[in-house]
Formats: structure tokens, sequence, C-alpha cells
């Protein structure tokens, strides 16, 4: 994996907005593909161009900021989505289409074949117009893996660039994804994006798995946000990538924490403090063992820096705390704790923890220090 470039599909502005209850101003739109940008996403799909009025206003403004990024519209095998798409100044498109027989049944009532002759002629109008495409296969994981498999053909002979491979309900699992990535790969030579779902909570792993089956691009959004339980979320995929794989993209992670609280807050939606990657849990020591440890060495108890992802690490005071954390927090403020001292007025911090059922502040650990000893001597 570490000769290979994998790239990284943001589509927090499309999926991401498509959460239930979720809308970006559209000045909020333009600064997240900013931020996205800055952070070194290499595609950033905008939005659905062909909705019209504000939506096709923002990705026209996206289009025209000047960024590194390719700016991809999403659209159904519609020609006239695809117009829209050109029109906002795109330089890719997805041309989405089920492939699984539940929804070609029942959402789209049609056949297998009406699906690839859409999507083909939809694949050989964007690519005349000079468009890079991306041919979703929507609910892929469902689908008949023979007739994905020809669906992928289709779309590479039509001029497709790549295919979405699209985990729509989140039923996968790594294993079977490398199964399925792999087969795709032995019957077509067409690079692969992971598209994966959150539904039993193993988007991000999935994702991962699909990249080690041969994969090269990863769609994502920003903390996980999308419909029902979200997507693979972009700080996870990038970080799991640098530090379990070896492979740095040469993000700047260090910004992740500030993009995850922007979209949290443009979306409406909690960024919880136990979030992988950028919850405010994710250097927050408070067992006794674990602090001393992430004293001494922040390596016992930590598989990157703080740092690293815009955080700042944090012993705090609480029921489960030990001395040496207890000594460590008041030297911070110049006074140093006896052992007797130390353990005297630990006792007394748990049963204050117990009963407020939360850790100290640390003006309260000072108040207690001073109802016990006294104002401390400056």
């Amino acid at each position: 994996m570490d000769e290979r470039k994998i790239m990284i599909v943001d589509t927090t502005l499309r999926d991401g907005e498509q959460t239930a209850g979720v809308v970006f101003a559209n000045r909020e739109k333009v600064r997240i593909a900013k931020f996205l940008d800055e952070l070194g996403v290499h595609q950033i799909e905008a939005g659905i161009p062909t909705m019209g009025g504000d939506e096709k206003e923002a990705i026209k403004a996206i289009c025209k900021a000047g960024l590194r990024a390719s700016i991809m519209g999403w659209n159904r095998p519609v020609v006239a989505d695809i117009e829209s798409s050109l029109e906002c100044g795109v330089d890719a498109v997805a041309i989405s289409i089920s492939t699984s027989d539940i929804h070609i049944k029942y959402k789209l009532q049609q056949s297998r074949e009406w699906v690839l002759e859409n999507m083909v002629s939809a694949v050989e109008f964007a690519k005349r117009e000079g468009l890079y495409v991306s041919v979703n296969a929507e609910d892929a994981s469902r689908s008949d893996m023979e007739f994905l498999v020809q669906f992928a053909r289709a779309a590479k002979q039509a001029g497709a660039d790549r295919l979405r491979y699209c985990d729509t309900v989140g039923i996968m699992d790594p294993f079977s994804i490398t199964e399925h990535i792999e087969k795709i790969l032995r019957e077509v030579d067409i690079d692969i994006e992971m598209h994966t779902h959150n539904d039993f909570g193993m988007a991000t792993a999935n994702a991962l798995a699909g990249v080690r089956a041969g994969a090269n691009y990863v769609g994502v959004t920003v903390i996980g946000l999308g419909e029902r339980a979200g997507n693979a979320a972009l700080e996870e995929v990038v970080m799991a990538l640098k530090h379990i794989y070896n492979l740095d993209l040469g993000f700047k992670t260090e910004m992740f924490r500030e993009v995850a609280e922007y979209v949290s807050r443009a979306s409406g939606r909690e960024l919880p403090a136990w979030k992988a990657i950028v919850g405010s849990n994710m250097f927050a020591h408070e067992s006794g063992i674990h602090a001393d440890g992430a004293l001494k060495n922040p390596k016992t108890y930590e598989a990157f820096t703080p740092e690293e992802v815009g955080l700042e690490r944090q012993i705090m005071i609480g029921k489960h705390s030990g001395t040496a954390s207890l000594k460590a927090k008041f030297a911070e403020y110049g006074i140093h704790l006896s052992d007797h001292k130390a353990q005297e007025l630990l006792s007394k911090v748990r049963s204050y923890c117990v009963a407020l059922k939360r850790p100290l502040f640390d003006k309260e650990l000072m108040y207690l220090y001073e109802d016990y000893y006294g104002k401390p001597n400056k």
C-alpha cells in the first residue's frame, strides 16, 4: 500500500447534507469546501446541481473559489442533470443508479437492461463533454455480483473513470468487502471508490478493507455526517491510513478539530466528546493508572499526539484519579503536594466527585485545598 496513491473524495456537502434535518447555508457550503481544500481533500462532491436554486448557486460559487481540489456534481443518469452540472462549472460528475434487484424492482420499477442502457448513455454524454466520470453503483453491496461486474465492465467501456462501490445500507463487513472488491478488480480494470455507510458501525473499517483489496478512492464525510448512521469519517480514514497503514496522504491533520467543530455547528449535529480522532475525550485522562502512564510518557496511552489533530492533552481530576495526577495538577499552580497531602486530598476529591457525579474543575480543587490547608504561600 505504501506505493499506491489513495485519493480522498469528500461528500459532506452532498451526502452529509442529505442527513435528515441538515441544511447548510450557501456561505457555509463555500466555507466547508475551502476547509476541505486546505485540509488536502482531492475531490469535493459539492452537491446536486439539478436541484437548482440555492444549491446550484452554491456549487457555482465553489467552482469559482479557485480551489485545488476537483469539484464534482452528483447526477442521475439523465442528460439534463449532467447539463446542470456543466452549467455550474464542475470538472467531474458522479452518475448514480441502483444496481441491486430490490432497488431495480421496487424503486426504479425497471429492468437490469434499462439500468445498463441509461448508465451507458449518460456516461457517453458526460465524456463527450470532457468530464471526469464516476459511475455510482447504488446498493452495490446487495447487488448480484455477476451483474455488478457486468455493470462495471459496461461503465468502463463507455468511458467511465471509476466505479463507486456503495454500501448504501451499511450491511457489509470488512471480510465480505474484500471479496467483492477483489472480484470486481479481477474482472474489470477500473478504479474503485469505496462509499460506505455506518449502519452497523463498520463504515471506516469497510472503507479501509476496500483500500486493502485494491480500491484507490475513498468517499468520506467530516465527522461521519450522513444519512441514518452516517458515512465513513474523513478524519478516521486519513489517520488510520497514516498510523495503521503507514500511508501519509499529506493532509493538514492539525485542522481536523477546527473543521469538525465548524461542520458540527453548521449541521446542528453534536460533536460527541467520545468521537474518534476529534472528540475532546481523545486525550483526556482521568483513571489513575492511565494518567500516571501518560504523564511519564504520553505514548503509553495515546496512539498519536493531540497536536496532530488540533487537540490538547487533559489530565482530569475525578473519582478514578490517582495521586500522580493530583500532584501534577497542583504543580501547574506552583504547589508541591507531599505524598501524605496528596493521599489525604485524594479521598476528599473522590467523595466530592461521587456527590457531584463529575470530575472537579481546577477552581474547585483550589477551593478544596484552601479549605483544608489554607491559602498556599506564593
